[in-house]
């Protein structure tokens, strides 16, 4: 810690950070008495599965939003999901929870401490660590502007007339707003919206106060801190000011103290980046982050289905290279933001990426843009339910079963592969673009936020014969299968198969010590797909499908021949 905070901030000043460190350390040292501590490479299994929700996502007349949640989740969830990322709860002015007014604070509207701390009786939890800016309501920033100390030098005071062409720019907003201060007329850095004022980490009193408030989450039940938008913590003018080797070395930082105090709560990182930028925030697989978002899975899934066509997921998937037993990735499919397109960069080409684009419009979503350095813009972001951008919900020509089939082939390649799963709460619903609130707010990412009322979700839940039950039982019975497998560890082995038909997307996960392996099979396609795939000098004798009373057998070249029905997934367990 010592040598990267005299990195970071010069050796005076990084040994004084050290030491402020070290006593903050043994203040939270407590943490560790909480919990027998695991192993490092025992803090994920197969048996891991992420919900991701906001807070409010269930509304009752008498009841706070997270007690609600508590309940629904007790009622509808336990024993097939274990832990729930709970999006920004503080309180907040803008961006859905995400222009924090106070970080120690619950927002009195969703519930309080109380109830995040009830929560985590019966779950694990993810916390978000939304730290690279804060409200311009902020207590912190509302003494900025009245000039008073320690808070001078909390934000970043900017030239309007800097050279800042190089800027990594996710959004197409200004990186600048004015503001007048006590001080007089300043221009301090958003790199999100005027009302999201980037922290200086130039500052170690900042480092120190974020490294404090992780501690205090970790005291009220987190398992997992999730670092939004760390990629642009620290700025340099001249630079791209998005993965700087003074914010990997914070990070790491980061990771030390928790290691210090709270080993088995994990690190994960949220950079909506391409793969290679992504994943170093591994670090060297011990020292930054446990586990990152896979970004790039959600492009390449959509193209696979809309293409009919394992290529490039395949190809990609076959590259990843596991970093450490330690470490793995946060795969999803869908979230609170939009679905990224910027990861699939070098992957896609630009047809294949507009595509994507197209489809999302003609199935009622948006597409949000970002500024490229030489003044143009491109998509950033595609704006629509992960349900509705596979199907079309105009469309009264297909069936619903197909689609439902579609859908949930795409959650099965997800939960199979090598990581730890997150599903949105709206995936497990299937639900469908909120156009009537789209229409409230204007904003694009509102498509799939929508708030749902407690008692009419169960009386959807309670109706076996529609969409929403259809979706919740399928998803619910794949989860259950899914965390009994041992071959479905988050760092089991894995190895990508070559069938003879581009239209089957197929993979190998092996357990530890030979426990068990599975091997998955997808028809990416709405017509029935034969294929036959090598399954090399390891393959078994015979495969039972762990989603069917069936079984199958390989030949004497090892190879497996047979026929899937339009969309069909199968998890074949070797059979002993």
């Amino acid at each position: 810690m010592r040598e990267k905070l005299e990195f970071v901030y010069g050796p005076v000043s990084g040994v004084q950070t050290y030491e402020s460190l070290l006593e903050l350390a043994g203040r939270y040292s407590f943490l560790k008495d909480r919990q027998p501590i695991l192993a490092a490479s025992q803090r994920v299994s197969e048996r891991d599965v992420v919900l991701i929700t906001y807070g409010d996502q269930l509304q009752a007349a008498d009841r706070p939003p997270l007690e609600v949640l508590h309940s629904w989740l007790k009622k509808h969830l336990a024993g097939v999901i274990n832990t729930v990322h709970i999006l920004p709860f503080y309180p907040y002015t803008s961006d859905d929870g995400f222009s924090v007014v106070d970080y120690r604070q619950v927002d009195p509207a969703l519930g309080s401490w109380d109830n995040i701390r009830a929560l985590h009786a019966d779950f694990r939890l993810m916390l978000d660590g939304v730290i690279n800016h804060i409200s311009a309501s902020s207590p912190w920033f509302e003494a900025f502007l009245r000039g008073e100390e320690p808070y001078t030098n909390y934000f970043l005071v900017t030239d309007p007339a800097a050279d800042l062409s190089q800027v990594t720019r996710p959004r197409a907003l200004p990186l600048l707003t004015r503001f007048q201060t006590a001080q007089g007329e300043k221009y301090l850095w958003t790199t999100f919206s005027a009302d999201q004022l980037d922290l200086n980490f130039a500052n170690p009193q900042v480092f120190l106060n974020i490294a404090e408030l992780l501690l205090f989450y970790v005291g009220q039940g987190a398992d997992l801190i999730r670092l939004d938008a760390i990629g642009y913590l620290w700025k340099e003018i001249g630079t791209s000011c998005i993965h700087l080797p003074r914010t990997h070395a914070l990070v790491q930082v980061l990771r030390a103290v928790l290691d210090l105090c709270a080993p088995n709560v994990l690190l994960i990182t949220e950079t909506n980046v391409p793969h290679r930028d992504n994943i170093s925030y591994f670090g060297d697989g011990t020292d930054e982050a446990q586990l990152v978002y896979q970004f790039p899975l959600v492009p390449l899934v959509l193209n696979a289905l809309l293409a009919g066509s394992a290529r490039h997921l395949r190809e990609w998937a076959a590259g990843l290279a596991k970093m450490s037993d330690t470490t793995t990735f946060f795969n999803f499919l869908a979230s609170h933001d939009g679905i990224g397109v910027v990861p699939a960069k070098n992957i896609l080409n630009e047809a294949e990426i507009n595509q994507l684009v197209e489809v999302t419009l003609a199935h009622g979503g948006q597409v949000s843009y970002k500024n490229n350095p030489d003044s143009s813009q491109s998509p950033y972001e595609l704006n629509i339910t992960f349900f509705d951008l596979l199907s079309d919900p105009h469309d009264q020509s297909e069936s619903p079963a197909l689609k439902l089939d579609r859908f949930m082939v795409s959650q099965a390649i997800m939960l199979g592969l090598q990581g730890v799963p997150g599903i949105y709460f709206h995936s497990l619903l299937g639900s469908h673009n909120w156009q009537a609130g789209f229409g409230q707010t204007g904003r694009n990412r509102t498509l799939n936020r929508e708030k749902l009322g407690l008692a009419g979700l169960e009386q959807q839940l309670a109706d076996p014969t529609g969409h929403t039950a259809g979706v919740f039982q399928r998803y619910t019975a794949l989860i259950r299968c899914r965390t009994a497998q041992p071959a479905f560890h988050p760092n089991a082995a894995q190895e990508m198969l070559r069938p003879d038909n581009e239209a089957v997307l197929a993979f190998v996960r092996r357990a530890a010590a030979d426990r068990q392996h599975i091997v998955a099979l997808h028809n990416l396609t709405g017509q029935p797909q034969s294929c036959r795939v090598e399954l090399g000098g390891q393959s078994a004798a015979s495969y039972s499908d762990l989603l069917a009373d069936r079984s199958y057998s390989t030949g004497p070249d090892g190879w497996l021949t047979l026929e899937l029905e339009p969309y069909q997934v199968l998890w074949l367990s070797a059979i002993a």
